[in-house]
This record gives C-alpha cells, sequence and structure tokens, in this order.
C-alpha cells in the first residue's frame, strides 16, 4: 500500500539525536564479511530494505548471518567457500547490492542470477558490467542494458588496470571485488575521488590495498580476516536534519556519532560556501572518521556549486536543493548528469516537486538553477525515491501550510526511522 506523508509547518528545531548506520558501509561489511575466515561481529548495521537485501542474499549463497537488533553476526566462508544459490538472487531497489555482487559473483565457480524491482531494473548496468567483462567475467544484461544479470561464474579472471570515466564508488568497488581473485594485480584510476569505504573496509579485514592519489590497487588470491566493527550513522541520513536546522529559524541541534569521511561531506562544503554555520566534532578517525555535528539556523545565499564537490555530495542533492530554495539568490548546478539514473530522475524530481511548491527553478540537460523564495502549500510527488521524499517532508516544516508527499514508502530503504528522529527535533510529521 502507498504511503503518503502530511508535514505541517512548525517552529525551531532542537536536541540531540543519532541516525541509523551508513548504508554504503553496511553493504560493505556484509559482503566482506561473508567470505572473510571465520566470524565477524558488524554492530549497528542499517537494517533498511536495501541492506536486508544484501544480507540476504549473502545467506542464500550459504552464509550464515544472525541478526541481534542491529548487530550481525557473520560466519565467514573464506574466499573460496560461497555456495550457488537454488533462486534468483532479488536485490528490490538496492543498486549497490546488485553492483557490488556481481563483482563478488563474476569470480565465483558457480552461476547467479540477479534481479531487482520496477525501479532498479531501469538503472543502467553497463557501467559495471563491462570492466568485469575485460577481466574474463561472463555476464548478460537485459537489451536495455540493465537488470537482471545473468552470471556464469568465472574462476579464471585477469586484473586490469581501469580508469573511471565518471566517478562511481560503486562501479570501483566491483572490479576491486572481482579482483580479489583475479591474477595479477587490478588497478582502478579516478579522475575524480569517488566514497572510499571499500578501500578502508579492505584494509580493516587485513587485505592489503596500495592507495594512491588517483589510484586504488590490490594482488588478488590473498585473504581476509574477521573483524568485530561497529558502522557509524550514516551523514546521508544526517543531511536531512542538518538542512532542516539551517533553514528554520532558531534552530540548533547535534547529531551524534555520524561517519565524516571526506569522500562524503561534499554536502557540508556546499553548505558552507552558502553560509551555514555547521561545527564537526572529531570522535575518532579509526578506519572511518567518526564525529559529532553541530548545527545552527543560518541565512543561506545562492552559489555555483563547484563541479569538483559532485562526487562527494551526489546522494545528498536533493536535500541540497531544498537549501537553496530557502538561500538569497540564485544557486546553479552543472555537470551533474548522474542525478538522472538514481532511484528516480532526481533533476526531474525534484524541479518538478519544487514548481509544485512555488519555486521557481530551471531543469538544465546537466543539472538544476534554483531561485531562493517561499515554500507554498501542496502535493508533491516523491517519485517512489526516498531521498526525494525525505527532501520534501524536510521542505513541509517551513512552508506556508500543510505539504503533502506521496508515495514516502521507499524511505524504509535506507531510513527506517526517519520519522522518529524527525519528530523528536520538532518536525510535525505523520500519515496523510
Amino acid at each position: 500500500m502507498p504511503i503518503h506523508y502530511q508535514i505541517n509547518p512548525g517552529g525551531p528545531l532542537s536536541g540531540e539525536i543519532t541516525v541509523p548506520g551508513d548504508k554504503s558501509i553496511s553493504h560493505r561489511a556484509l559482503i566482506l564479511s561473508a567470505i572473510a575466515d571465520g566470524r565477524s561481529v558488524i554492530n549497528n548495521l542499517l537494517l533498511g530494505a536495501d541492506n536486508l537485501a544484501t544480507l540476504n542474499a549473502l545467506r542464500f549463497l550459504g552464509v550464515s548471518i544472525n541478526l541481534e537488533k542491529s548487530t550481525a553476526i557473520i560466519d565467514g566462508l573464506g574466499r573460496n567457500g560461497l555456495k550457488q544459490s537454488q533462486q534468483s538472487l532479488n536485490l528490490g531497489n538496492s543498486g549497490t547490492g546488485m553492483r557490488l555482487l556481481a563483482g563478488l559473483l563474476a569470480a565465483q565457480p558457480f552461476s547467479s542470477y540477479l534481479l531487482g524491482d520496477a525501479s532498479l531494473s531501469t538503472r543502467p548496468m553497463a557501467r559495471v558490467v563491462e570492466p568485469l567483462q575485460r577481466m574474463g567475467a561472463n555476464i548478460q544484461m537485459s537489451p536495455q542494458k540493465t537488470a537482471p544479470l545473468a552470471i556464469q561464474g568465472q574462476k579464471n579472471l585477469k586484473a586490469i588496470h581501469y580508469q573511471l570515466p565518471i566517478a562511481s564508488a560503486q562501479v570501483k568497488s566491483a572490479i576491486l571485488l572481482a579482483g580479489l581473485y583475479a591474477q595479477g594485480k587490478t588497478a582502478v584510476i579516478e579522475k575524480q575521488l569517488s566514497r572510499d569505504h571499500t578501500e578502508r573496509m579492505l584494509t580493516a579485514f587485513a587485505y592489503p590495498v596500495e592507495k594512491g592519489e588517483r589510484q586504488i590497487s590490490l594482488e588478488g588470491g590473498k585473504n581476509l580476516h574477521p573483524i568485530n566493527f561497529t558502522v557509524p550513522g550514516d551523514f546521508s541520513s544526517a543531511a536531512f536534519f542538518i538542512v532542516a536546522a539551517l533553514i528554520t529559524p532558531g534552530s540548533e541541534i547535534i547529531i551524534r556519532n555520524v561517519g565524516v569521511n571526506p569522500t562524503r561531506i561534499g554536502l557540508i562544503d556546499i553548505l558552507r560556501k552558502m553560509g551555514a554555520q555547521i561545527e564537526i566534532q572529531y570522535l575518532t578517525k579509526i578506519i572511518e572518521p567518526i564525529a559529532d555535528v553541530w548545527v545552527r539556523h543560518s541565512a543561506l545565499k545562492g552559489i555555483e556549486i563547484p563541479v569538483e564537490l559532485i562526487p562527494s555530495a551526489i546522494d545528498e542533492f536533493p536535500i541540497i536543493f531544498i537549501a537553496a530554495a530557502c538561500a538569497k539568490g540564485y544557486t546553479i548546478l552543472h555537470q551533474a548528469e548522474e542525478l538522472r539514473v538514481k532511484e528516480s530522475d532526481r533533476l526531474l524530481a525534484m524541479a518538478t516537486g519544487l514548481s509544485q511548491l512555488g519555486i521557481e527553478n530551471k531543469l538544465l540537460a546537466d543539472g538544476l538553477g534554483i531561485k531562493g523564495g517561499k515554500f507554498k502549500s501542496g502535493a508533491v510527488n516523491s517519485f517512489k525515491d526516498h531521498r526525494v521524499a525525505m527532501a520534501f517532508a524536510i521542505a513541509g516544516h517551513i512552508a506556508e501550510s500543510a505539504v503533502t508527499v506521496h508515495d514516502c514508502e521507499n524511505i524504509a530503504t535506507s531510513f527506517p526511522d526517519f520519522l522518529t528522529s524527525g519528530r523528536a527535533l520538532g518536525l510535525q510529521i505523520g500519515p496523510s
């Protein structure tokens, strides 16, 4: 059944919250634990639908995973211990799960069939399949170069040196996972830095990784050691409340234990250029940097968003556009075509919703221009995209009157506790 939210305007936000475990890191912790030599314990695992899809796929591949609340106890099978699933592996809406598992399963001595929901089945897969095929993988896509993926595992993959045409942590990670099994040294060269969770997690599992300024490489054939690891809070989830506090007069909030990996926090750099008051208090930098984030209401100004910050803010643009709508002047984004192939066409989805709420904007082929204004009441469509839904929920807090956001069920893919966290800070949000 579709879930719709109504958001009523409210006053200053205040208080302290934590956000669930990082989605990207949770995927990688699950996958690497599955092929480690022994038992790993992963704490604060995100139990959103996307991560559960990856978890269930690993179970079908023979991995024992026990959940105790948000702690996963995973009995790794070693690099060569996975078993053929007796059924298709359904990754739901999880593009990360599908692309990373494609790299892992391309190197197994058995066949696998990966499928997804209607949204995932429209998302491009050639970008990950083609470099894997260069390594000798046998993977078939749909005629539209999308899921489902039929993988005939190949035991003798060969290492490659691959330059990413566009920044993509998922493609990089798929190649590195296949590289664990390949003969020789696999290297991925980046023009722009993408999130580096896979490299960090491999190091945590004691797998040797060489990191240069723009190159990551590893030698195939080594083993992974099990770990006990706590997943930091998801910065992409925190982003919604960071912006909510910035745009709501009188607000001051603290978000505790947030992952602040430098390849992920382009949002903060962008918001600071717009005039935001955001303070980061580091707690630890072991494996992944973790911090408390303090945010105060700030008068924002429109800017031209620097192209070099796009990769490190790629998932946060729906909420960045909400900040832009509240800024004085004009904000413009170019060279962000990647936003058209997320869970929705996020440029179109956000332009449509902003217009429906009275914000003047111009949809571009590669970005979006937004003139600051005031949100009117109205109803917007999430385009079945969790980040679009949450972004417009935040907009509703400072609108003239109530805002309704349609089709919010996908919020569960990344932030099942979004309503609870928002209400704790003062958002007036609930089912419509």
